[in-house]
């Protein structure tokens, strides 16, 4: 029987990453960067542009999106630590996408590097 950690594992094996690095070229390059993390961790610090679609809905969102259809897209996907991207990345590509790159690490490896994030607040009410 398989682990969520051998299916990441198996999934890294098919898909393109992109290190930290990197990830600044593929971000500039990207038609759609997407944070496939809960909304609540999206709202608590995400890469800047980036759309949230949780990875539990993903497939449903490229399916039925007019806007996500097109297959030639740039896509740069990232998660907390890169399990969920990675996964994302290669379901994508059964879907057909051509050009996904998951960024090594997620949003944690971002932090680390002292990469800018954008944190939403409430507005003040006082």
């Amino acid at each position: 029987m398989k682990a969520a950690h051998d299916l990441v594992a198996a999934a890294k094996q098919d898909i393109t990453e992109v290190s930290v690095d990197n990830a600044d070229s593929a971000i500039q390059n990207a038609d759609l960067v997407v944070d496939v993390r809960e909304p609540e961790e999206y709202h608590n610090g995400h890469i800047t542009g980036a759309i949230n679609i949780p990875r539990g809905l993903l497939e449903f969102k490229f399916s039925n999106d007019e806007a996500l259809t097109s297959r030639d897209l740039n896509i740069v996907l990232y998660c907390k630590n890169s399990g969920r991207a990675a996964l994302s990345a290669k379901s994508l590509a059964e879907m057909g996408y051509l050009h996904v790159v998951s960024i090594t690490g997620g949003i944690e490896a971002w932090q680390e590097a002292n990469k800018p994030l954008v944190k939403p607040s409430l507005p003040d009410f006082d």
